[in-house]
């Protein structure tokens, strides 16, 4: 490393410092507010694509700090944009806006209690995955440098994203609905940050890995033809259930014995088969449907081959037919190494050094990911589970619970991190 650009990141790091501590008052005046802005919004959850009271709530505060702001963009998509006073470059900060088809189960004063229609049937709704506090925190980001604009070189758009658990059925929505619809232009966006909370990370903890960080998620559909026969007399037909039971049992040596899973991890799971009616008849046919889990695009067609290969083979091999179908649902959750090496110190200034953890890959999938196949990206994870604690509650479970005490470090993150990025 050159003295030039030695003295270039200790200059970086000095201003940095001086900044951080100018906001130092600022951060903790809005603390309460984001509490409470989390706060109504875990008691009044909406599913995706249905978010239409939580985005106006997060567009009222954008006008209300002087912003351009857009709305209706994937459905109940919020967009603002904040100019800061001097010419850069445009960086975005992400978060997701919906909430769950899960019915809360604890006693907390903001407990939800709202319900609605899922897939035709009413289902209790939750925020458990805490996309209420990732919006709060960027609700909080955003009055805090639209306060300081005159420290910003460049632009900064927040994107208030829906459905990032899923369009419903027959809709389009998420991330790729967004960036279909030019949420990354206009002005054209040169890096992109996110965030997602934790259940199981203690507060005042980031963790974080460079280059794959959460798997691609795939969905495969998988038909298999047989003939039809007495249960008495198997010999007289072709049975899709002993065939779909052999097909699984392929699968998984794809993952066991050809995948090199030192290079990273991979998944194939049977979530669902469905065929016959009664306990005497072998049936004609039998559907499968299941997830694919791959943190590497190499490894990804490796095993999309051999799945469109194995399946149709063993089928044959026993008399019948079967056809394999595969959807990718989300891309690699892919953090650009030298964008990670730019704001790490950034990160471990604000939260301190020792709280800032490399972790290992996440089989789980995030729609971030296709933000980061247009621009580079940085997606990071950040500590809710109250310090101390035995026993933390998973993601997507009634018993989800967020310690508000760790909302601040997120607010003050993606505030630093973006000063940074704009004036380096």
């Amino acid at each position: 490393m050159t003295r030039l650009v030695q003295f270039a990141l200790l200059l970086t790091a000095v201003c940095g410092m001086a900044q951080g501590s100018a906001l130092e008052q600022e951060y903790q005046d809005i603390e309460e507010k984001v509490i409470t802005w989390r706060r109504d919004i875990h008691q009044n959850p909406e599913l995706s694509n249905r978010e239409f009271k939580t985005a106006e709530k997060i567009a009222t505060h954008l006008r209300s700090l002087g912003m351009e702001v857009q709305t209706g963009i994937a459905h109940t998509g919020v967009v603002g944009i904040l100019k800061g006073n001097n010419p850069g470059k445009v960086i975005a900060l992400r978060a997701d806006i919906d909430a769950l088809p899960v019915t809360e189960r604890n006693d907390l004063p903001f407990k939800s209690t709202v319900t609605s229609e899922f897939l035709g049937e009413k289902v209790g709704v939750m925020h458990a995955c805490g996309h209420d506090t990732h919006v709060a925190i960027l609700m909080g980001v955003a009055e805090i440098l639209s306060k300081n604009k005159d420290k910003i070189n460049g632009t900064v758009k927040f994107i208030f994203q829906p459905a990032e658990e899923g369009a419903p059925p027959g809709e389009e929505g998420g991330a790729a609905l967004m960036i279909k619809e030019g949420v990354l232009q206009n002005p054209d966006v040169d890096a992109i940050f996110g965030l997602h909370i934790n259940s199981q990370t203690p507060v005042g903890v980031i963790r974080y890995k460079s280059g794959g960080t959460m798997a691609s998620a795939q969905r495969f559909t998988i038909n298999v033809k047989g003939k039809q026969s007495h249960g008495s007399q198997p010999w007289s037909g072709v049975d899709p259930i002993l065939i779909s039971a052999k097909i699984i049992d392929g699968l998984q040596t794809i993952v066991s014995r050809e995948m090199n899973l030192t290079n990273e991890a991979a998944v194939i799971t049977v979530g669902k088969i469905k065929s016959g009616v009664r306990s005497n008849i072998i049936p004609e046919s039998a559907e499968m449907i299941g997830t694919i889990r791959t943190l590497d695009y190499d490894m990804q067609k490796q095993l999309n081959k051999r799945m469109e290969e194995m399946v149709p083979a063993i089928a044959k091999a026993y008399g019948g037919e079967a056809t394999i179908e595969i959807v990718t649902n989300t891309a690699i959750t892919y953090n650009k190494p030298e964008l990670v090496t730019q704001m790490l110190p950034t990160m471990e200034r604000v939260a301190g050094k020792e709280n800032v953890q490399t972790q290992n890959a996440i089989t789980g999938a995030e729609d971030f990911s296709y933000y980061q196949e247009k621009v580079p990206g940085f997606f990071f994870f950040l500590g809710g589970m109250t310090p101390g604690t035995t026993e933390s509650y998973p993601h997507h479970t009634p018993d989800f619970l967020i310690d508000d005490s760790g909302l601040l470090l997120g607010v003050k993150t993606l505030t630093e991190m973006s000063l940074d990025y704009l004036n380096q």
